[in-house]
């Protein structure tokens, strides 16, 4: 039986495994590269289970990451664009494995072509609508780049093209499901009319997209070589408030210790230290950091069913918050007991905790808390 003492987040590991294999299957159908993004859970042992369904290449968010995962994965890319400042630790990573990297400006290449000790994998970054990094299918950067590399090909120098890498990130911001499938087929638009512009010149270059709400909903993703999305491992309540999974497929919950019952609230130790902020308004009009669901037996084992009786995670501070919920709700719950509550981001959640507890009492830890020392 799991001991709860202090804010805890358990992760159901059958659910985890369960959302890894369906998008695995998805992207076999559609004869794409399963490349997911590890920056949700950010664990080796996490990392594993992608390995049991045949996964053989991932993608990061950082050096530090890429640094981490490099000892357990021989090829990975990171998604953001190339930062120069960090080349030493890119070449001392390159060394142990393959490496993927972004670019969006030709000085970036430039320096690459000159530093670089080793080749390396380089993606172009496409801005799709997204407007957060990335070239505009028609930037007067595009052709420019293009021509580096191919002098880079013909020259056998260190990048290596592999084609448009895009993040559609604002299905998140979509209010219908028929909305991010429009985002989808308007990002896929987008990278392949480039793939159109210069595969003549390249005629290997690839697509690849990656945002968990279009990789869930959408079914066919004929002609894009790679799906990327990384909050699919866990979900959360922002995937299900967009339908991109059910509630039933959200893999972590927050165990909070009731600390107080005071004023028709529940005062629980979780808070913002714990959770972080990121929150919904629900079809109510109210806003929430999180909803409380049932346990499913005394040990815990069982995992998680339903909302509770709307109780909502509705206020938080550093490290308490206050659940509220019709006066029913609440009958039952003392100081002392644990509520178990599903958040709003699972990423952020994540990383506030640093580590994971599985149903059956395994302590799985994240990047931050085991890989804390990480040489620059």
């Amino acid at each position: 039986m799991l001991a709860i003492t202090e804010p805890t987040l358990l992760l159901d590991e059958s659910r985890c495994r369960a959302n890894i294999g369906r998008m695995a299957t998805k992207a076999a159908r559609s004869q794409a590269r399963f490349r997911p993004h590890f920056k949700t859970h950010q664990s080796r042992a996490i990392g594993q289970w992608y390995k049991d369904e045949g996964v053989v290449a991932i993608t990061v968010s950082s050096v530090k990451m890429a640094d981490y995962f490099s000892a357990t994965w021989r090829d990975i890319t990171i998604a953001v664009p190339f930062n120069v400042l960090e080349i030493d630790r890119i070449n001392r990573i390159d060394a142990r494995c393959r490496l993927n990297l972004c670019v969006m400006y030709p000085a970036t290449l430039e320096f690459l072509e000159a530093q670089l000790e080793r080749q390396v994998g380089i993606w172009i970054k496409v801005d799709v609508g997204y407007h957060r990094t990335g070239l505009s299918e028609d930037d007067d950067c595009m052709d420019a780049l293009m021509d580096m590399l191919a002098d880079s090909s013909a020259n056998a120098g260190k990048l290596e093209f592999q084609g448009f890498l895009a993040h559609a990130g604002y299905t998140y911001s979509a209010r219908s499901v028929e909305e991010i499938v429009e985002i989808d087929t308007k990002a896929k638009d987008i990278m392949t009319r480039l793939q159109d512009r210069y595969s003549p010149r390249f005629p290997l270059l690839q697509i690849s997209l990656g945002d968990t709400p279009g990789c869930s909903i959408i079914e066919d993703f004929k002609g894009v070589d790679e799906l990327r999305p990384g909050n699919l491992v866990f979900y959360d309540l922002t995937q299900h408030s967009l339908g991109s999974c059910r509630l039933g497929d959200i893999a972590v919950a927050m165990a909070c210790p009731i600390i107080a019952k005071h004023q028709n609230k529940l005062i629980v130790h979780g808070g913002g230290a714990h959770f972080a902020k990121d929150f919904l308004i629900d079809e109510e009009g109210q806003m929430h950091y999180g909803l409380a669901v049932s346990e499913r037996g005394d040990d815990w084992s069982g995992g998680w069913g339903e909302h509770l009786n709307g109780l909502r995670l509705t206020l938080l501070s550093q490290e308490h918050g206050s659940l509220t919920g019709p006066p029913q709700a609440l009958d039952g719950w003392q100081p002392g007991d644990v509520v178990l509550v599903l958040p709003v981001h699972s990423c952020m959640t994540a990383n506030s905790m640093k580590a994971y507890t599985t149903l059956d009492n395994q302590r799985i830890l994240h990047l931050e808390a085991e890989y804390p020392l990480a040489a620059p």
